[in-house]
């Protein structure tokens, strides 16, 4: 008998215990949406159907993770958890210091208070909300130099997370090497609609931070799934495992943050690792005044433990292989039907171009925003916005439309099963087909840093 090769790639697990999930009505979902000032941050996880606000600490997680944790050890320093988790870390990234934070955020925090200053410029192919925030609140300036094709939504490119390297050897002639601290590259480049980098892209980033002596550090959140795109998409690897794969892209660089949230497989914590010894020790300094102890870092013993374990299962090839299928199965069905959505889908999340389905919204008037809101009032779907209301604030407090406006679906990892992929494709295309009668939006009321969880708005009806 010949092999058997399946066409359908099938869930790589078995579901042990499930958690229900709360039906509301249309009207419902008006009143719960009006009381949140029309922000899917401020519903309750109660009120909403499919959950795609993000993909950060929201999966489920493995037999093996919760068996760690049960065996974990909550010493407040020296506890061997932390020396599980500072192996796995090792081990993957080949970095020297590693340090625990209680998640990105906090690491980031961390870095660019440490090594940033007022006048500085961090480039990066697309920093992401709180990356930004953090290099702006240090007093720098976060310079986006992702591609050009990185920046138009449906041309099809198997690398549109890669840096501009042009741009970047033009940023550091023009503002001096002595102004920039470091060079960060995300991979996958989330804000660019979840899309991978190349490793001949880090090699050449690497190549140009070595030139100029500066140091090389890479926003590693979703570290495995741009190693499956390398592994599935660049020549050369197509025999390398994954794991292979990270390892060197590691090697290119001097340390890494990470929220271990995303292909950490955890539902809290993150970790800052680098090489250089004098770094590590500010850093630790400044962890201990806001993170707690450097042996476990506002963790407690069973989140190491899950991640020391987790950021392993995320290299798994038969997981990659369902998650990223996961994401183009949807994306399919919405090209298919003429959704605009970015091509090719990315790793952790489909983006919908809510600039070009909602022509008749000025950026302004935030498109994305009236999108996401539509897909809850009409299917209970949450998403997030990618935007002019994430972007369009500039640190002088001016307002300008941002590059693209998406409306990010994020996929918690090993949550939602089939079913729940073809009910969302249903209620894109509902709203899709209702797309006309959308309402742009007006802002009443804004943070002055990192608006868009707090924010509060209201269509415009006249």
């Amino acid at each position: 008998m010949r092999d058997f090769q399946p066409k359908t790639i099938i869930e790589p697990f078995r579901i042990r215990s499930v958690e229900p999930v709360h039906f509301t009505t249309r009207a419902q979902r008006e009143a719960a949406l009006q009381a949140a000032g029309y922000n899917p941050f401020l519903l309750r996880a109660d009120d909403v159907l499919i959950d795609l606000l993000t993909d950060s600490g929201t999966g489920a997680m493995s037999s093996r993770q919760w068996a760690g944790m049960i065996a974990s050890d909550e010493s407040y320093a020296g506890a061997s958890s932390f020396y599980r988790f500072e192996a796995a870390v090792r081990d993957i990234t080949g970095f020297k210091h590693v340090i625990p934070t209680h998640q990105g955020r906090a690491a980031e925090n961390i870095l660019f208070t440490t090594i940033a200053k007022p006048g500085d410029v961090i480039p990066n192919n697309t920093h992401f909300d709180t990356t930004r925030a953090h290099v702006e609140h240090s007093g720098a300036e976060a310079r986006d130099l992702v591609i050009a094709e990185g920046r138009q939504p449906r041309l099809i490119h198997p690398f549109k997370g890669n840096m501009n390297i042009e741009a970047l050897e033009e940023t550091i002639r023009t503002v001096g090497r002595e102004r920039i601290p470091a060079i960060m590259l995300t991979v996958t480049n989330n804000s660019g609609g979840g899309q991978p980098v190349s490793m001949a892209n880090v090699r050449a980033v690497s190549a140009v931070a070595r030139q100029h002596g500066i140091p090389f550090l890479i926003d590693a959140c979703r570290f495995a799934e741009n190693s499956w795109f390398i592994k599935m998409r660049e020549e050369g690897y197509a025999d390398k495992t994954p794991m292979e794969i990270a390892k060197e892209l590691f090697s290119y660089a001097d340390g890494c943050t990470m929220s271990a949230k995303k292909d950490g497989m955890a539902n809290i914590g993150g970790f800052l690792a680098v090489n250089d010894d004098d770094l590590a020790a500010q850093c630790r300094n400044l962890e201990i005044l806001t993170e707690g102890f450097p042996t476990y870092g506002g963790m407690a013993g069973y989140d190491l433990e899950a991640i020391a374990q987790g950021l392993y299962e995320a290299l798994d090839e038969n997981y990659l292989r369902y998650r990223i299928r996961s994401i183009a199965y949807l994306g399919d069905r919405l090209i298919e039907a003429g959704v605009p959505i970015v091509q090719p889908t990315g790793g952790h999340a489909v983006y919908l171009d809510a600039r070009a389905m909602l022509p008749h919204i000025a950026p302004t008037q935030y498109p994305a925003w009236s999108l996401n809101n539509a897909l809850y009032l009409i299917g209970g779907v949450r998403g997030v916005e990618i935007g002019t209301v994430m972007f369009g604030m500039q640190p002088d407090g001016t307002e300008q439309p941002a590059s693209m406006d998406l409306v990010r679906l994020a996929f918690p990892r090993r949550t939602y099963t089939q079913s729940h992929v073809d009910y969302l494709a249903e209620v894109i295309l509902e709203v899709f087909a209702q797309r006309a009668e959308l309402p742009p939006y007006k802002i009443v009321y804004q943070a002055p840093v990192l608006r868009h969880f707090t924010i509060r708005l209201a269509p415009i009806t006249s």
